[in-house]
């Protein structure tokens, strides 16, 4: 069976919300002083892993597992376990601000996860504390080197880039990318949810600014190469390093979109930066142990899946929930 939307765009790809949780507050995610939700309104990890089923049974082939912080999440590795063994799954990837990957990343590997993103945007420990409020960087940068040790089939950094706070790094952050044989992925600032921080349009700093910097230090080559993601990508000639862009604002790629994604209350969200939504909890509570039901609300969810977003720098949020409640 194949999940197919009203514009003929194949659904093949799971983004999973395991909780809105974290042990950083970045600035361009999350408000100071946020509410997280109740623990009782979240799906259980078992119930995670029965929407996980019903998707490759309709023909999903990659899952990502995202938050807040997926592994801040007590037990979370059991639902990893649980996945990595479904029939018809090709990949199960993760994307984790690094924090918990000292003890957790050969754990993972063990469990079936074939990729890592790896969130950092900036070397500077001093501004790393500031754009994440509370994190450390030598922690990340431990994770990252236990994920290298562990041997992921990728390992990819994810870096969002905002004028006058970090857009001057980008070329360093590109150069560590290479030296340790790894990719890295520039990502727009996407305007979920109200922030006190910055002024986003102020702030908005582009994937063209950004190449441009990089022509400076690097030949880059453009690649066909694809993760099934929105990113394009180019190869730093001379090396391994890939580097994508992410481009919500400056290059729209809701025409070939292959995603949904589930946040960790059970809402199936059918476009990142639109409310049409499918609450499959409901579903799955009302129907326990028969999967039939779940399989069909997917299914009908196709008929409500939009066109795409329409984000707008200069407007206020038009999406108000913040990205660790709509899953990274």
């Amino acid at each position: 069976m194949k999940l197919i939307d009203k514009y003929g765009r194949k659904v093949t790809y799971l983004r999973l919300s395991v909780t809105d949780r974290c042990d950083f507050r970045c600035v361009y995610c999350m408000d100071e002083k946020m509410s997280f939700l109740p623990r009782a309104q979240l799906l259980t990890l078992e119930e995670l892993e029965w929407v996980g089923r019903a998707f490759v049974e309709l023909g999903v082939t990659k899952i990502r597992i995202t938050g807040g912080e997926p592994l801040v999440r007590k037990n979370v590795l059991s639902l990893f376990q649980g996945l990595g063994q479904l029939e018809g799954l090709k990949e199960l990837v993760l994307t984790t601000n690094g924090s918990q990957l000292v003890k957790m990343a050969q754990p993972l590997k063990d469990a079936g996860v074939k990729r890592l993103n790896i969130s950092l945007d900036t070397l500077k420990q001093a501004r790393f504390k500031k754009m994440t409020r509370i994190g450390k960087l030598d922690k990340v940068l431990h994770g990252i080197d236990a994920a290298l040790k562990a041997g992921f089939q990728r390992v990819k950094i994810n870096a969002v880039i905002l004028k006058n706070r970090n857009h001057d790094e980008v070329s360093d952050l590109v150069q560590f990318a290479v030296d340790c044989g790894i990719d890295i992925t520039f990502i727009e600032e996407m305007p979920l949810g109200t922030i006190s921080d910055h002024d986003r349009a102020e702030a908005f700093y582009s994937s063209a600014e950004i190449r441009q910097d990089l022509d400076a230090s690097f030949s880059l080559l453009p690649s066909a190469e694809t993760t099934e993601g929105p990113a394009r990508y180019y190869r730093v000639i001379g090396t391994d390093t890939r580097i994508g862009f992410i481009s919500p604002h400056s290059h729209n790629f809701c025409e070939s979109c292959n995603r949904v994604r589930l946040t960790t209350e059970g809402n199936l969200l059918l476009c990142l930066g639109q409310e049409h939504s499918m609450d499959l909890r409901r579903v799955i509570r009302a129907n326990p142990g028969n999967i039939t039901p779940l399989k069909q609300s997917i299914i009908n969810s196709m008929a409500i899946k939009p066109k795409g977003h329409d984000f707008e720098l200069d407007r206020q949020p038009q999406i108000l929930r913040y990205m660790n409640t709509t899953g990274g």
